[in-house]
């Protein structure tokens, strides 16, 4: 039997290479656009509830769009984070109101564009098999943050092989939350315009602006 080590090293190289071939493929697009579903469970809070959402990114620039909605329909937006790559906006709809931050300031969770390349800085990754979910076999990872002091102390992975691409992540927080973001669809180099990763304040009148930086 491989002492202890040697497994854990086989396992950490056969991690990095199912994680090179998801950066690499989503790295030779331009834009994306993603399709999910996050399912929030806090028991703390006693908050069990499922959101859609609409995620167009930019790996080169960092730049995202990430669009939440407060129905099934898509018709009614709970919240929508912009960001230019240096600025960041979060538009609240039902506060008529959009903070502005800069990105390099925002601390709080998991920069969106980077969720297809989260383990190339900052984690350690250990692939922990296959795993079974709606009939279908993915490869299962599990990341830690180096910095142990991060609210959020560990991420899984789900992946699929065939498409390289992400399925699911699940994020686990030191209060007891979990966050299950499920990709249902993902489309490379969508035609979008210019001005996605930026907010249009013209196209919003009545936003109050708050200025955080």
């Amino acid at each position: 039997m491989a002492p202890a080590s040697a497994a854990f090293a086989q396992q950490d190289a056969q991690a990095k290479s199912i994680l090179n071939g998801v950066s690499q493929k989503y790295r030779s697009y331009n834009t994306v656009k993603s399709d999910f579903t996050i399912n929030i469970q806090s028991p703390q809070d006693k908050i069990n509830q499922t959101q859609s959402g609409t995620l167009y990114t930019q790996a080169k620039t960092n730049k995202y769009r990430l669009t939440v909605y407060g129905n099934a329909a898509k018709t009614a937006v709970a919240q929508e984070i912009t960001s230019d790559g240096k600025t960041l906006w979060t538009y609240l709809p039902r506060e008529k109101e959009v903070q502005v931050n800069d990105v390099k300031n925002n601390t709080e969770g998991l920069n969106p564009a980077q969720v297809f390349t989260i383990y190339e800085k900052g984690y350690k990754y250990i692939y922990t098999g296959l795993q079974k979910q709606g009939g279908k076999s993915y490869q299962a990872i599990e990341l830690t943050p180096v910095d142990i002091k991060q609210n959020i102390f560990k991420v899984k992975l789900l992946i699929d092989a065939a498409k390289k691409q992400i399925y699911s992540a699940q994020l686990f927080d030191k209060n007891g939350s979990r966050y299950v973001y499920t990709i249902n669809s993902l489309t490379p180099n969508p035609a979008v315009s210019a001005d996605v990763f930026t907010y249009n304040a013209k196209a919003h009148p009545g936003v109050e602006v708050v200025d955080l930086r």
